[in-house]
């Protein structure tokens, strides 16, 4: 067991860092207020190569390692969940997807572009009536020959007004149940294809989250990503790589608050000494850095069995769902270390507080986390 970072990982987190710090940090909180979609930092973040973190240099991607995309996560995190998830959802979810089950040509023609932000991707796995319950897909895409007739709604869709490419999950099949599902890579513009309204969210405000409508859009045979049938399983498989992405974000979040938290904690006065000193204060940050500590280690390791090429289904809804725990837990306690303070927005930590609760909600709540970890732990 090695617990050093390599000094090529220590490169790469620092690179990330100083991109947070100074690309994310300024115009942060006019982006979360205004909900603006952050399109330029898109593309500069897609010449860092934080757009295909993963992906193979013959598709364009950075070759990098799932540690590295942790770290990367992590710092971006600390600053803007709204432009981390971006990352995520484009990384984990569209460019894994796609190079780990799609054709040569759907490589050539889409992660080519995906993994350099030239193009953003959307992950379409949600409907009203089926969230945590994937299994109920009520859009439809029906066998015409040469192509589908894709029809229904998806909701929840992170980068859902930016996105070029959309990776839609379908029932092909009903009789089949989960057998008869379908993935399909569907372009921005396809005839029939409408973006519904942005939505107004508590956290992640700077993140494009819309919901989608499908009506008699014709998407070709050629767009289906594997076997027919293959779509829930791809859908699975692909949320398992989901998770590290999200537990990476929960715990920048958690990690940026008590940064700022034990920043503040030394300048701020009270009683005659800095707030540090307090034993009040003191076991707060205590109780933060080894919460922190012991999500950092579940996280890195699932991105290590990962890495490894080892089953990674349950180390990463456990960094899911522990790491998601510590983010809302954690900014609660910076908010109250800042005090007044901390209800104000200048101050950051209400901006993390509110972002830290959707980690507990998307890619699996953690209630469908603890439902993938229970199988585990009984089927040994």
């Amino acid at each position: 067991m090695d617990f050093n970072l390599t000094e090529e990982h220590l490169m790469i987190r620092d690179a990330a860092r100083d991109f947070a710090q100074t690309e994310l940090l300024p115009g942060v909180i006019e982006r979360d207020e205004k909900q603006q979609f952050p399109q330029e930092l898109v593309r500069k973040m897609g010449d860092l190569g934080f757009m295909g973190i993963m992906v193979d240099p013959k598709y364009g991607g950075s070759g990098m390692d799932a540690i590295s995309y942790v770290l990367i996560m992590e710092e971006l995190s600390k600053i803007d969940a709204s432009a981390s998830v971006m990352v995520s959802v484009n990384n984990s979810l569209v460019c894994y997807g796609l190079e780990a089950y799609g054709s040569e040509e759907q490589k050539q023609k889409y992660l080519t572009k995906l993994a350099t932000g030239e193009f953003i991707g959307a992950f379409c796995l949600s409907e009203p009536e089926a969230g945590s319950d994937a299994t109920s897909q009520r859009t439809t895409a029906i066998d015409m020959g040469d192509h589908y007739l894709l029809n229904g709604t998806k909701n929840w869709i992170t980068n859902g007004g930016r996105s070029d490419v959309y990776l839609v999950i379908a029932q092909t099949d009903k009789d089949k149940g989960h057998r008869g599902i379908n993935a399909f890579i569907v372009e921005k513009g396809m005839p029939g294809f409408d973006v519904g309204p942005k939505e107004d969210k508590l956290g992640i405000r700077g993140s494009d989250t819309h919901t989608l409508q499908f009506n008699d859009v014709k998407v070709p045979k050629e767009n289906r990503i594997g076997e027919d049938g293959f779509g829930f399983k791809f859908a699975m498989k692909t949320l398992s790589g989901g998770r590290i992405g999200i537990a990476s974000q929960a715990l920048g979040i958690a990690s940026g608050a008590y940064e700022l938290a034990l920043k503040y904690s030394k300048e701020r006065k009270a009683f005659g000494t800095e707030i540090c000193n307090h034993q009040a204060i003191a076991f707060k940050l205590a109780d933060m850095a080894t919460e922190i500590e012991a999500a950092r280690m579940l996280v890195m390791k699932a991105a290590w069995d990962k890495d490894q090429g080892n089953n990674y289904d349950m180390s990463s809804a456990m960094a899911k769902l522990y790491a998601s725990k510590v983010a809302m837990e954690q900014t609660v306690e910076a908010v109250q270390i800042h005090g007044g303070n901390g209800f104000v927005k200048e101050y950051h930590v209400e901006r993390l507080m509110r972002d830290a609760k959707i980690t507990q909600i998307y890619e699996g709540t953690s209630e469908i986390q603890k439902i993938v970890i229970s199988r585990g732990v009984i089927k040994g």
